[in-house]
């Protein structure tokens, strides 16, 4: 097996060279961090779910029109993506008041917000990603206010999307965060949702009981994250339902 050239490692995924020119591999880990690492353990498939998850909702968008690196999956670990030059920001999506928000502004968890608030976080683990605002982005360059506003676009049509995706399976979407690229071609940019949208990047409740089933469930120590990620694939479609699924692992439709 020939050996491929690694272009970047994060906490989650890694990214290698891909098989032609403009393409990459994003391959998904078992590791499970919080608290931008300094929490870390490997789940046993966990990056198995994430990819397919990611792959039916990334799937799902390029269809809509909404523009991704997506190209297709591999297998179960691995997809063929679009080279991007990531922007270092997240743009984070809130519909329900939990998390740093709740915390910085005295909101009560759960709270339904006026509004669905879009925020900015510069993207640096060693500072803790810390909120930013558009004038943070445009004075140093990260984004010009044509891709601030291409971001926000962005996000807002993933946020009507996945709203009425998991509200379809019984799931609440509290809040989400995407990453955006630049993808060039010639001499045309445009903006594109890049990295992954799964359980690791969403809160999703249980709509009925509040349960959570997204990485709360192992910042919280509150029992199974692997369990927790296949409740969600398998009210998507995604896993197939068998009797011995938790001791032999997620059994993935094709």
């Amino acid at each position: 097996m020939n050996r491929r050239r690694k272009i970047y490692e994060g906490k989650a995924k890694v990214l290698y060279e891909g098989p032609e020119p403009g393409s990459l591999i994003q391959h998904f880990k078992d590791d499970a961090t919080a608290g931008n690492g300094k929490k870390h353990e490997i789940m046993d498939g966990k990056g198995v779910l994430n990819n397919r998850i990611s792959e039916f909702i990334f799937s799902k968008l390029n269809n809509l029109g909404v523009p991704t690196h997506f190209l297709r999956r591999l297998n179960m670990r691995e997809q063929l993506i679009r080279e991007v030059e990531i922007i270092p920001l997240e743009v984070v999506v809130r519909n329900i008041a939990a998390g740093s928000i709740a915390k910085r502004l005295g909101l009560e968890q759960g709270t339904r917000l006026p509004r669905s608030i879009i925020e900015f976080y510069y993207k640096d683990d060693a500072l803790g990603d810390p909120l930013v605002a558009e004038e943070h982005v445009t004075a140093f360059g990260w984004a010009s206010p044509q891709e601030m506003d291409d971001m926000m676009s962005l996000a807002v049509r993933v946020n009507d999307f996945l709203s009425g995706l998991f509200t379809g399976i019984g799931i609440q979407l509290v809040d989400f965060k995407i990453e955006c690229g630049r993808q060039f071609e010639g001499d045309m940019m445009r903006i594109v949702v890049a990295d992954e949208i799964s359980p690791d990047t969403c809160r999703l409740w249980d709509i009925k009981t509040h349960r959570k089933l997204d990485k709360d469930v192992f910042r919280e120590d509150l029992g199974g994250l692997v369990e927790a990620y296949r409740e969600v694939a398998q009210r998507m479609g995604i896993l197939t339902e068998t009797e011995n699924a938790l001791s032999t692992g997620p059994r993935l439709v094709e």
